[in-house]
């Protein structure tokens, strides 16, 4: 079950890469981007990678997505009713697990990219994600549920002891590891699949991204039409074992294409290259840099000496890091003297200086990009809870669900994505008689901030108008204002969506080096961890701030005692000027400069 290749057998794949490259015609059979099959060898175009493979991950990623969105959609509903907690505390438990979904996703890059690989990091979380799974219907189907017809939305389950709620949290958070250790691995292998050197397969990488965030969108729209009613029905054991099951089918459709996916070779550990710039560059920082970049060390050879990765070009922004690939007169006498390659503690090479270069110059990016988290979380719990306490029903015997107001989130998400290129965009050329010029991933991701400020605005002025309709009755949150209220701003937060994550995903998976792929979608989707934490601790902060001197605050258990609306405003202010610093930041962006690559897949 691990076709992972042998990372310690550059040297055979330099020399197949070589004869390959002798034999005219027949290496346009072979990838040119460094990609090996299961055997550690050249990867062929046709037996292996394409759409075929892509199809079984995305597939696997569909399939997941339902897993995990069956238990995220209505993890606030779960938590007031089965739990018995208030809608700060539900909105806060819900919050600290997205955000813990997402570090996960961290933690699965750095495993990948180190040790792992994609293929094994995707392989051994899933299979923590199934236990997660099936130990969160075991343990609802035998004391969470009590009495049996409890946790539906009004009727409270009876208190639980601590040890049957620790249970509980132990099963989410396992969950929480399983979903989010492999997700970055999961879409980098996907796009792995695809030859960047080869024109066609390079357009369908790029497309890669985009139906990724389509299948994971699939996913959730079935968890949030058919589970979330079935959650809301109460039948939370139901639901919990058709998100086990289909965890189940995702892992197998993944292991369906072992044979046939094309795998990068695991680079090492990027924390101790990291380390190794920053430890070479204090020991000369009494010494004087040239300004033209000369006198700095590199290798020379070809592209499997580095383990197939390309170099980077040297920049000229943080020069105090150039230290490290100086070649001080100790150098030179330390590699004459051992006649071997230099200790990478006292010499680096240009190309390691830039990956730390590189992860440096995106921190700011990932910074801005939390607060569209922040609105996405915000979705997911505040809108729920708003919903909530508005006119629910369709028709005299059917209630819609809270939660499934996340559907117009989804499907205005997964349109836009599919429609722009095929429809947007022919329609603005034959308009306008003339080609648009693409959209930067920095231009989408401003674009999206910005339509989530206007999606917060909205949110604001349906709840006044809601507690313009709220009940006269001080003991019930209800009123008269219909749900359907909501579509607008759950439409803008899944236009949003589509401009800022599938774009963030193709910056950072762009802008890393090649070694450092899961890493870079890692930075990418802990953002998210980062957007939910920051979302707790506002809500924390407005509360422990709004609620003195015995007022009720803005998010108080009955929402039509606060001022929800007073709390979005707040948002979309925060998020405002979150943009502003994000433009100053991507107009002084710098993108990343690798060394191209021949026709043979050699530098």
């Amino acid at each position: 079950m691990n076709p992972e290749p042998d990372p310690n057998d550059s040297k055979g794949f330099e020399i197949n890469r070589l004869e390959i490259s002798e034999k005219g015609p027949c290496e346009y059979a072979f990838t040119r981007d460094g990609s090996v099959d299961r055997y550690g060898k050249p990867a062929v175009k046709w037996s292996t990678g394409g759409w075929r493979c892509g199809m079984f991950l995305l597939g696997n990623q569909g399939l997941i997505t339902l897993a995990f969105a069956g238990v995220e959609v209505n993890m606030v509903l779960f938590a007031k009713s089965v739990l018995r907690q208030t809608n700060a505390e539900a909105a806060n438990t819900f919050s600290r697990w997205m955000g813990t979904v997402y570090f996960f996703s961290l933690m699965g890059a750095l495993l990948s990219d180190s040790y792992l690989g994609r293929y094994l990091t995707c392989v051994t979380f899933q299979i923590v994600h199934i236990f997660g799974l099936a130990a969160l219907s075991f343990s609802t189907h035998l004391f969470l549920l009590r009495p049996p017809d409890c946790g539906k939305i009004g009727q409270l389950c009876e208190p639980h002891r601590p040890i049957e709620v620790a249970i509980f949290y132990i099963s989410i958070y396992l969950i929480a590891l399983g979903n989010g250790a492999p997700e970055p691995a999961l879409a980098t292998f996907g796009a792995d699949q695809f030859d960047e050197e080869d024109p066609e397969e390079k357009k369908s990488k790029t497309s890669f991204y985009s139906y990724f965030y389509v299948a994971l969108n699939l996913g959730c729209l079935f968890a949030e039409t058919v589970l979330v009613y079935v959650e809301s029905m109460g039948h939370w054991v139901v639901a919990f074992w058709t998100c086990t099951a289909s965890g189940i089918v995702a892992f197998v459709l993944f292991l369906s294409g072992s044979f046939r996916y094309r795998h990068f070779k695991a680079s090492g550990n990027p924390i101790s290259r990291f380390s190794q710039v920053i430890v070479a560059s204090m020991r000369k920082i009494n010494h004087e840099l040239p300004l033209n970049g000369e006198g700095l060390h590199e290798t020379i050879g070809t592209e499997g000496e580095t383990n197939g990765m390309r170099r980077i070009l040297h920049t000229s922004g943080l020069k105090f890091l150039d230290r490290a690939a100086f070649i001080t007169q100790d150098d030179v006498t330390r590699m004459s003297n051992s006649c071997q390659t230099p200790n990478p503690w006292h010499l680096c090479t240009v190309t390691q200086v830039e990956e730390v270069k590189c992860i440096l110059r995106l921190l700011p990016i990932w910074l801005c990009t939390i607060f569209s988290s922040v609105v996405f979380i915000q979705m997911l719990s505040l809108f729920v809870e708003q919903g909530a306490a508005m006119d629910r029903r369709v028709s005299k015997n059917f209630l819609i669900p809270p939660a499934s107001m996340t559907a117009f989130d989804i499907v205005s998400t997964t349109l836009f994505i599919i429609f722009y290129d095929k429809l947007i965009v022919p329609f603005y050329i034959k308009i306008t008689k003339r080609e648009p010029k693409p959209l930067s991933e920095l231009q989408r991701i401003g674009i999206g901030l910005a339509i989530a400020i206007l999606a917060l605005v909205i949110a604001g002025f349906v709840e006044r108008l809601r507690l313009e309709h709220a009940s006269n009755d001080s003991t019930e949150e209800t009123s008269s204002l219909s749900i359907f209220w909501q579509t607008p701003q759950y439409v803008l937060v899944g236009v949003s969506e589509a401009f800022v994550y599938v774009a963030q995903m193709e910056f950072f998976a762009s802008q890393t080096p090649d070694g450092l792929k899961s890493l870079g979608m890692g930075l990418s989707m802990s953002s998210s961890a980062m957007g939910s934490y920051v979302a707790s601790m506002i809500l924390t902060v407005v509360m422990k701030i709004t609620s003195k001197n015995g007022e009720p605050g803005w998010v108080p258990p009955n929402l039509n005692d606060g001022h929800l609306d007073r709390f979005f405003f707040l948002s979309a202010g925060l998020t405002a000027l979150n943009l502003a610093f994000y433009v100053v930041c991507a107009k002084r962006y710098k993108l990343i400069s690798l060394e191209k690559r021949d026709r043979g897949g050699i530098n």
